[in-house]
């Protein structure tokens, strides 16, 4: 699988991350053992990139026992979840990580979301002193905007940002890539499936599952569902007269775009891994991304997720 440098100096990693979210239960239950294959067949397929991260519910657990004895082959990036960015905390969260995921160290510690609670200037301090303790080799931030980026970079160096990014909801995030990309910060763009919506798997009529956090998004109730889910019906139609898919595009459309390293993509079976895996060879090229833009034409939707009740 084509790798691609990381930001500034930083590691070689594939084009396609495996997004550990699914089968933490993000999206429902999932077999443990299923769950462990499927993380075995990306390796084997080249995806030696994994993000996690302590809010996602057991994926830490699940990932740390699948890699036991493939450590030293894959480059692994986790966040600091939740609203507390205090030195207790990061601490707590670090030695939780390192030891479910049965590491010594994390190459990629993110902030999984900007919480101004917490003066930036702390929060990286404590960072830069993990990463002297050589608990995480490098800093990374996830949902950070241009200026959150900008007061982060300025108290020391940032190795990746981890923007949501995919060909339908990509507007309000362009000026974040575009300020990596100048800046030498690798892109690890999220969401590029949407939580599944651009696979055409599901319909308006589908029903999601009290576990399922799907069941809060906007993009999939009423109206908004109705005219996505037309549009993806659109791109698929486009992406089988080049014997290939709806997914496989939506993968293809984000490692296309200049400023991405490699594309998360969730996965939790093994025809996931065999579909991302087609993606990354599939390299769309200047017609067919101005084809794709005609067909998608000024929709912008907005992407909103409900409280939990």
């Amino acid at each position: 699988m084509e790798q691609r440098q990381l930001g500034k100096n930083g590691p070689m990693v594939p084009t396609i991350c495996f997004g550990t979210w699914p089968i933490g239960g993000g999206m429902g239950k999932v077999d443990r053992g299923q769950a462990i294959k499927t993380i075995h067949a990306a390796i084997d397929s080249g995806m030696t990139f994994f993000d996690t991260a302590e809010g996602y519910d057991t994926s830490e657990m699940v990932l740390g026992k699948a890699l036991e004895g493939k450590r030293q082959h894959v480059v692994l990036a986790s966040k600091l979840s939740g609203a507390d960015h205090s030195v207790g905390h990061m601490r707590n969260a670090i030695t939780h990580s390192l030891k479910v995921l049965k590491t010594d160290y994390i190459d990629i510690y993110q902030l999984h979301t900007p919480q101004s609670n917490w003066p930036i200037e702390d929060t990286m301090s404590e960072l830069v002193k993990l990463k002297q303790e050589g608990k995480i080799l490098h800093i990374g931030l996830s949902n950070y905007s241009v200026s959150e980026t900008i007061s982060a970079t300025a108290c020391t160096t940032i190795q990746s940002s981890q923007p949501r990014y995919n060909l339908i909801f990509n507007d309000e995030e362009k000026s974040t890539l575009e300020f990596c990309y100048r800046n030498e910060i690798g892109i690890m763009a999220h969401s590029v499936l949407a939580k599944g919506l651009l696979t055409g798997k599901y319909n308006t009529r589908h029903i999601f599952e009290d576990d399922d956090e799907r069941r809060l998004f906007n993009f999939f109730r009423g109206t908004l569902f109705e005219r996505i889910n037309n549009l993806v019906q659109k791109l698929n139609a486009w992406s089988i007269e080049k014997n290939r898919n709806v997914t496989q595009l939506a993968i293809a459309w984000v490692l296309a775009q200049r400023p991405v390293t490699s594309a998360i993509v969730g996965m939790k079976t093994l025809e996931q891994v065999e579909q991302a895996r087609l993606s990354s060879e599939w390299h769309l090229t200047q017609s067919e991304l101005q084809e794709l833009s005609n067909i998608i034409g000024n929709f912008k939707p907005k992407w909103i997720k409900d409280p939990i009740p």
